[in-house]
């Protein structure tokens, strides 16, 4: 049951039920093996989505994404721990379904761009794995100003959002390392150029959980062709293969087309992150090819 679609008096007594439960038996609960972390408007729900199809993954009990260790690090870990299956559901998912390992993991796409979110996620959650996705950065600002125009989180039309986003950012991660229970409204939800810089991210990871921890999706590879880029995702998790996925796309939103010399403003723009994303992947990403 989605709790968040019910009404709100009884919305609010399930979310207290549901949180003073969860933490009253946080230790049978499961701690995630993988953390879909980003990039936002890249694909990530849609992945989510098809893990929850495998008979092996267990999901989050209310939503896919727990921003934990982004905007909600002070409630505490058994919190967190809170949100995810028992140990007990998982030994019965694994005789129902002759599953084995059953493990449970969370998407929450802020994670990778937080200043302050991988390290906590090093600490918190050793040996988990790390899944990331890229689509080409310049679709993706576009993409996420609409997301955010939408849900009243933006203002401004778009390039007039690209020209004030340096000063919207200007201290914001300086602010919230000094204060780590902050938040920031710009970070969250203005930064339409800083979350594609992903050479920059994905560097800041391999620093806290090494390169063989952290598996790349190429968004369009995805959805062109989900069947083996799904494969690989499995295969990062040491999960069997299945044929149990029904493939969709969530979260798509219809927008306008992007002018052309605002598009080729940004594609120069993003020339040389996507030069050393090339480096970091081995291989140029498929935007660039």
């Amino acid at each position: 049951m989605n709790v968040d679609r019910l009404p709100p008096p009884v919305y609010r007594t399930a979310r207290w039920a549901f949180r003073t439960s969860g933490r009253l038996t946080s230790g049978a609960r499961l701690m995630p093996s993988f953390v879909i972390a980003g990039a936002q408007r890249c694909g990530t729900t849609s992945l989510h989505e098809d893990l929850a199809q495998h008979p092996s993954v267990l999901t989050p009990i209310r939503r896919k994404g727990v921003h934990y260790f982004d905007v909600s690090y002070d409630r505490g870990l058994a919190w967190y721990r809170g949100h995810f299956p028992t140990r007990r559901t998982a030994r019965r998912t694994a005789r129902e379904e002759g599953a084995e390992p059953v493990i449970t993991g969370e998407a929450s796409p802020y994670y990778m761009f937080h200043p302050l979110a991988p390290e906590r996620i090093a600490r918190d959650l050793p040996g988990v794995k790390i899944i990331v996705m890229l689509r080409d950065p310049v679709e993706r600002a576009y993409s996420a100003h609409a997301h955010e125009f939408a849900r009243g989180f933006e203002t401004e039309p778009f390039e007039r959002a690209l020209d004030l986003e340096e000063s919207r950012l200007s201290g914001e991660a300086e602010r919230l390392r000094a204060d780590p229970y902050a938040d920031s409204h710009a970070l969250r939800h203005q930064a339409y150029v800083a979350r594609g810089r992903y050479v920059e991210q994905l560097d800041h990871l391999t620093e806290l959980f090494g390169r063989e921890r952290i598996h790349v999706v190429d968004s369009e590879a995805f959805f062109t062709d989900p069947e083996p880029v799904f494969a690989g995702v499995c295969g990062f998790l040491g999960l069997p293969p299945t044929d149990r996925i029904t493939f969709d796309k969530h979260n798509a939103r219809p927008r306008s087309p992007m002018p052309d010399a605002l598009r080729e403003r940004l594609d120069a723009y993003f020339a040389p992150y996507d030069a050393r994303l090339a480096e970091w992947l081995g291989e140029p990403p498929s935007w660039r090819r």
